[in-house]
């Protein structure tokens, strides 16, 4: 599975973004694609997640209420709007796929296989 991902830029407190992952190869049957986020001096931290069988979604404590991830089964691409963006919000963008492999943990950063290249989100006060 490779992933691609986009809509990154530089906007202000307040205002959103969605970000796109688009993914090829071996995209039949998977199991679960991510989100996370890695911000300067700071690990990688979980975002959100779907499961592409039962469309349920997760998220982290910082971003619930203000981002929704969601999963297009026929472009391959799962996106993520981020709403009420605000300056913690700052960092790399990483979107994740576990491919058929079940994950158990889906905050778990080693459960997935798969990662793309990173796209910056940087939000000014």
């Amino acid at each position: 599975v490779q992933l691609q991902a986009s809509g990154g830029g530089l906007v202000r407190a307040g205002d959103s973004l969605r970000l796109s992952c688009a993914a090829s190869g071996r995209t039949f049957s998977r199991d679960t694609t991510g989100w996370f986020r890695q911000a300067p001096g700071k690990e990688r931290e979980f975002v959100a997640g779907i499961r592409w069988r039962s469309g349920s979604t997760f998220y982290g404590d910082l971003v619930k209420g203000r981002f929704t991830i969601s999963g297009d089964n026929a472009k391959n691409t799962v996106y993520l709007q981020m709403n009420s963006l605000k300056p913690g919000d700052t960092a790399v963008y990483y979107c994740a796929d576990a491919g058929r492999n079940p994950v158990y943990v889906i905050y778990d950063a080693r459960a997935y296989a798969y990662w793309g290249q990173g796209t910056e989100v940087t939000v000014s006060s």
